[in-house]
């Protein structure tokens, strides 16, 4: 039918191709809601099962029911290409919140889709009360109706896209899309295009941590603009595959591509935000006959903007391929992303996430720095660069000066020589891009250097090597005197020896960890000399491990063999081997011989939380606080959702709160942790926990459920973001309990009152209003009113309303 009225249209006004397009964007919306239909009725249903039962549009061309994320994953409850083999998706409802098997999906009699898991708690909910029936359309829109007004539908899915526009379907102002966070991640990533109030179209990055529900997430900075404003704009894809941006009475701005369309009658379509932040055109050969003998699969007919590595130069988010990475465009116009020399991925899994250093940064004692920098060497990556971020600058100078000058600042982790300029950036540091003019230089340790001690010497080495070949000579002499006098006596002890440490060192079967002797550990550390910090049973020392090419290690040394330590150490080992999730500390190994308990854990640079949080140097400036506010509650649901045995931790507090050296959050110390049986939701225990942090049902006898974790987190984010402990002795009047005054700020309006000396958070008052109410919530007397964490985690990232907070001290019925 198209193609009859532009053919009509151009035999007539050949000049008139602008207003053709203005036609049909005015007639789309008309033309859609007289579509054929197959309705469906009140009490209809579909279950989330591998019977995958669906909800078909009347050519099939389009489905909608339940698609499963992966191998035994969650279902996403979507809408997809149902002709093709990939069963492409183009709208999710629950994208940030997996529906797990035997989820129903239902048209309730009350009017409303309503989806629900197993146990009745419900995932999502869309419509109202008026509507008659459903009905899943030709064009990919999934609509309710109402019986008297067949015509107009009460809500659709095309009012509320995830990543994906397909023909007929138009982005309207304040609408946007929100890119997947990979690409077989569904759920929120960190990209989105909207359009704006102002009439622009943009592609801007996003914050994840805070969101409002009428436009997905806050932009934080764009990087693609239409530049084209028209109050009241609209994006129209129409059905000749043209995305038209036009205003509200039909005037047209501009086009999206340059390219010309494709229509619908002989290929699928559709518009992607993808992952990486680039928007492309897709289309997929209805036909064999428009293939030219190659296999039907989906092809990128235009995509913007063309160059993302280059486009995206702010710091915040990382750029396309994240912190401390290189991006450069593949043959595929892709971006590929890579780590510098002496770096890996924060997370292998996401290979968009940024990158860590893999070495011990340079040391900044004084004592220290002249050799220190003899032990750094520089990869050279020519024709790159590491844009913004720089904290000095020179020139004219000699790329020779520029690399001594960087050596000798221990701050200094990357230098971008360009002709006679000298930029340095410290970790860490912008996302890279290649192909551009100049050089990079990535500061490295050098291999097999290890950080000096205090008198310039390497942990566990002598800088005498005469004293070292003379005690070799005599120990040979000794060791085969006393084999020569005493071979079969020690053939005999050894035996029997031997015997004795394999009975005295237990290994746990089942556990997939390396088990230490005590004396391996005793080498590691050095006889155990460099404390790192210290508990009321255990105190952890610094570590390096010589077979894993000096691999940093923290040892735990449990110094109190009591009864209940031993049980601590055992829970420990149980508990923590069976997690794996980027927001545990590792546990590497264990030693359980003879009245010795280690554990060997994975060496976090920059100590705890409660070290830079309560300290009086520089406090971690605001989005870094953010950021761990929210890796310690993904950590938590994580011990909470998706462990194979539910663990209760027991002892949130930002002690046991580590970070990395790119000051990613872990959680550490499960000597207090429960474990729940696969049908235990609660137990009883005796108090467990840090004073100040113990959730209240501990003291009244009460069964303990995972909401204890929820309310040392409560403590703990309260504390985060005001960089001081919940109660402060040396506080004078009602500021001194900091739960307590957070509640009366936020009833009287006053919260700008907690943030009177930080600056940066004054300028972001919105969001720390937000995180105050969310604490509130979390640490609520009554467990009942207390949010699962995985809600908390939904709050944090906005894909949930935070209301108004009860009263936190509401006491238990």
């Amino acid at each position: 039918m198209w193609s009859k009225i532009r053919a009509a249209y151009r035999r007539h006004c050949p000049h008139g191709k602008d207003m053709l397009f203005v036609t049909i964007t005015l007639l789309l919306p008309i033309l859609a809601s007289a579509q054929p239909r197959t309705n469906v009725t009140l009490g209809s249903s579909l279950v989330a099962n591998s019977a995958n039962s669906t909800w078909l549009s009347p050519s099939s061309e389009f489905a909608f029911g339940f698609q499963q994320t992966a191998p035994k994953g969650g279902y996403l409850l979507a809408i997809w290409f149902h002709q093709i083999p990939e069963k492409t998706i183009i709208w999710s409802a629950n994208r940030d919140d997996l529906a797990p098997e035997g989820s129903r999906l239902q048209l309730a009699a009350n009017g409303r889709l309503q989806l629900t898991d197993p146990s009745g708690r419900q995932i999502w909910a869309a419509g109202s009360g008026n509507t008659s029936y459903a009905a899943m359309l030709d064009t990919g829109n999934l609509a309710l109706f109402n019986a008297a007004s067949a015509t107009a539908s009460l809500w659709q899915t095309f009012d509320q896209p995830t990543d994906t526009l397909v023909p007929t379907q138009i982005l309207n102002q304040g609408g946007v899309l929100v890119s997947s966070f990979s690409d077989k991640n569904f759920s929120g990533g960190i990209f989105m295009l909207a359009m704006q109030n102002d009439g622009n179209l943009t592609l801007n990055t996003r914050n994840i941590l805070m969101s409002s529900s009428s436009n997905g997430n806050v932009g934080i900075g764009g990087y693609w603009t239409a530049g084209k404003k028209g109050i009241g704009s609209r994006l129209i894809f129409n059905e000749t595959g043209y995305f038209n941006l036009v205003t509200q009475n039909g005037t047209l701005l501009s086009n999206l591509f340059s390219i010309l369309g494709a229509p619908t009658t002989q290929y699928y379509q559709r518009l992607t935000l993808e992952y990486d932040g680039v928007l492309r055109h897709y289309i997929y050969p209805k036909s064999d006959n428009w293939t030219d003998g190659r296999p039907m699969a989906w092809s990128v007919k235009d995509s913007l903007p063309s160059d993302i590595c280059i486009q995206i130069r702010q710091g915040i988010g990382g750029g396309a391929c994240g912190l401390n990475s290189l991006c450069s465009m593949g043959t595929d116009q892709r971006p590929q992303c890579s780590c510098p020399f002496g770096y890996s991925l924060i997370d292998p899994n996401d290979l968009l996430g940024g990158c860590k250093k893999d070495f011990l940064p340079q040391s900044c004692d004084p004592e220290l720095q002249e050799q220190e920098q003899n032990l750094f060497i520089f990869k050279d990556i020519p024709n790159a660069d590491f844009p913004g971020g720089d904290y000095a600058g020179y020139f004219p100078v000699s790329e020779d000066w520029c690399r001594q000058q960087c050596l000798a600042d221990c701050f200094c982790d990357v230098v971008v020589f360009r002709k006679v300029n000298c930029w340095m950036k410290r970790f860490p540091f912008s996302n890279g891009r290649t192909g551009v003019m100049g050089k990079a230089l990535v500061k490295v340790r050098a291999r097999n250097a290890t950080l000096l001690d205090s008198r310039g010497s390497r942990p566990g080495k002598r800088n005498r090597p005469g004293l070292i070949i003379a005690g070799a000579v005599l120990l040979a002499t000794s060791v085969f005197l006393y084999v020569v006098l005493f071979a079969s006596k020690l053939f005999l002890v050894g035996k029997k020896s031997k015997k004795m440490v394999d009975e005295g060192r237990k290994g746990y079967p089942g556990l997939n960890i390396r088990c230490f002797s005590f004396k391996e550990l005793e080498v590691a550390t050095n006889g155990f000399s460099q404390e790192l910090g210290k508990g009321a049973y255990s105190t952890v020392y610094k570590g390096s491990l010589i077979d894993e090419n000096g691999k940093m290690v923290a040892v735990k040394k449990l110094t109190r063999m009591a009864e209940d330590v031993d049980q601590e150490f055992k829970a420990e080992v149980s508990s923590i081997s069976r997690t794996n999730h980027k927001n545990l500390v590792q546990l590497l190994g264990y030693c359980d011989e003879g009245q010795n308990r280690l554990l060997v854990y994975e060496y976090m640079s920059n100590g705890s939380l409660a070290n830079v949080l309560f300290a009086d140097s520089l406090k971690p400036n605001w989005h870094t606080r953010l950021q761990i506010a929210f890796s310690v509650a993904k950590g938590i649901c994580y011990l909470h959702e998706d462990c194979s045995m539910q663990i209760i931790h027991c002892d949130i507090k930002p002690q046991n709160v580590l970070l990395d050296d790119a000051h990613t959050a872990k959680i550490s110390d499960f000597g207090l942790a429960k474990l729940l049986k696969a049908d235990q939701t609660r137990t009883t225990t005796g108090i467990r926990g840090t004073r100040g942090y113990v959730a209240p049902e501990w003291f009244r006898n009460m069964p303990i459920t995972v909401k204890v974790d929820v309310y040392s987190y409560g403590v703990l984010l309260l504390e985060l973001l005001c960089c001081r402990k919940n109660f402060d002795p040396d506080i004078e009047g009602e500021r001194r309990i900091l739960s307590d005054w957070a509640y009366d700020c936020c009833c009287d309006g006053t919260v700008e009152e907690m943030v009177v000396e930080d600056e940066e958070m004054r300028d972001d008052m919105m969001r720390f209003e937000k995180m105050v109410k969310i604490a509130m919530w979390c640490i609520q007397e009554d467990p009942e009113l207390r949010p699962q964490m995985k809600r908390v985690v939904h709050m944090l990232e906005g894909s949930a309303q935070v209301p108004p907070p009860p009263d936190p001290s509401t006491p238990l019925l």
